[in-house]
């Protein structure tokens, strides 16, 4: 009878392969990406539903609850190669969701979060004559510097563009990010507020104000589109991580950037599917999970500036033992007042006094009412939201944290009668993707005092 390692290894190989024959599908591709509103809904629409069947199908299989003896999971990788490709086609909005739901949905079976997962790093990409099409218009003669070394396969193709290596004129390795042509145009398809305001807020947080909601969603989703303002944001966390011995910030190279072309630095790293194959030891892993907090809850408290993208696509780790923190595109930067209140809350979750709960959530705008019962749901989901920092003690973080967070979510009616602030759309997607991505490091820390520390809490 195999062992429960050897399965393990079983499960992990059979889900390369899954992820590398996906690869390779998608790379194969040639499809024009759908820009019209009609033509992204109708899409949208089947690709939900082929995603949803297959999930309950799966669900059903290993639960039993089809009568089935709870063991047979259906093979049928072409569709969940349609279901990828289909994500990967029509890039924007749909394909950065599927990206999420890699590392975020832990009710996904694992299967498909391992096919989504190849969305963090693949696409069907643009052809090469498209590429240096959109160089030569957006970089005039200084393209010139660029194209020679250009290679033609890119390394990596997201949800806004996709990257390419190349050189400068003096040998420098870089790496130059084209947009996709049309991907603005798709993405304010898809933030038409009828559509957007109804999904969104009966995913997340239907207590929300809708308006607020999608303004905050749609500013956040077009400055992806727009690399200068990526330039300047990753210039910040540059300047902000000079010297620090884990973060890697590239540095851009201002002269080959434009609204739809950004170039970096190149930084030659492994992703972390890669480096947690090596088996690093334990103090790698916490050295390393240490930082990436930092990087993310160190940065908001003491500068008001939060990358707001953690998907595991976006690391890369370096021989010299650091990690480069790459795209920039979804950054948002918090007003001093904000960042202020939501220290003060932080502080009275640790600490559980009601009374000082009682005036974060009045100052953020959580409770209309200061009756028992919007306390309580209020309470518990603040409790759900900064889940396992709430314990004092040295831990590794369980990849089911966030499941606390998903049943308070789930209690539409009690939620209703809180008013979250739009702010906390991506302070959510944020706080799931940071413990997502330390659970699959298996780093330890006393994360507790980690966040007390940035907080600065007495």
């Amino acid at each position: 009878m195999p062992t429960a390692e050897v399965v393990a290894e079983d499960d992990r190989n059979e889900g390369e392969r899954l992820r590398n024959e996906l690869r390779r599908r998608l790379l194969a591709g040639r499809a024009k990406l759908p820009t019209s509103m009609i033509g992204r809904a109708g899409r949208t629409a089947t690709v939900a539903w082929r995603l949803g069947r297959s999930v309950l199908a799966r669900r059903r299989a290993v639960g039993g609850g089809d009568g089935s003896d709870g063991h047979e999971v259906p093979d049928d990788i072409e569709e969940i190669a349609r279901i990828v490709g289909s994500l990967g086609q029509l890039k924007g909005i749909d394909m950065k969701v599927g990206q999420i739901l890699s590392y975020i949905d832990f009710a996904m079976p694992q299967d498909l979060r391992n096919a989504l997962s190849v969305l963090q790093t693949h696409a069907q990409p643009m052809p090469g004559a498209e590429v240096v099409a959109v160089l030569r218009r957006e970089l005039g003669e200084r393209a010139d510097d660029l194209l020679p070394a250009l290679e033609a396969e890119p390394i990596a193709a997201a949800s806004i563009g996709q990257v390419h290596r190349s050189r400068l004129p003096d040998g420098e390795p870089v790496a130059v990010k084209v947009q996709y042509p049309g991907v603005e145009r798709a993405i304010r398809a898809d933030l038409k507020p009828a559509g957007l305001g109804g999904a969104i807020s009966s995913i997340i947080y239907p207590g929300a104000e809708v308006r607020a909601f999608i303004a905050e969603a749609r500013a956040r989703f077009l400055e992806e589109c727009d690399y200068l303002h990526e330039a300047a944001a990753q210039r910040r966390f540059a300047a902000l991580h000079e010297g620090h011995p884990v973060i890697a910030v590239p540095a851009v190279h201002d002269a080959y950037c434009s609204r739809r072309v950004l170039t970096s630095s190149w930084l030659a790293g492994s992703h972390l599917d890669t480096f947690l194959a090596g088996e690093p030891p334990q103090e790698t892993r916490d050295r390393i999970g240490e930082a990436l907090f930092g990087f993310y809850v160190g940065t908001l408290f003491q500068h008001g500036l939060y990358n707001c993208d953690p998907h595991p696509g976006n690391y890369l780790f370096l021989e010299d033992g650091r990690v480069g923190m790459v795209d920039y595109g979804c950054t948002r930067e918090f007003e001093r007042p904000f960042v202020a209140k939501l220290a003060r809350l932080t502080c009275a979750v640790q600490r559980d006094d009601r009374d000082l709960l009682l005036r974060s959530f009045a100052e953020l705008g959580l409770i209309r009412e200061r009756r028992r019962a919007d306390f309580e749901t209020a309470r518990g989901l603040v409790r759900a939201f900064y889940g396992p920092m709430l314990r004092d003690e040295i831990q590794t973080i369980d990849v089911g944290e966030a499941r606390s967070m998903r049943e308070v979510l789930a209690s539409k009616r009690k939620l209703m009668k809180l008013s979250l602030p739009s702010e906390f759309l991506f302070l959510f997607r944020i706080r799931f993707g940071l413990m997502s991505v330390l659970a699959r490091l298996g780093a330890r820390a006393n994360w507790h005092q980690q966040e007390r520390r940035w907080a600065e809490c007495e």
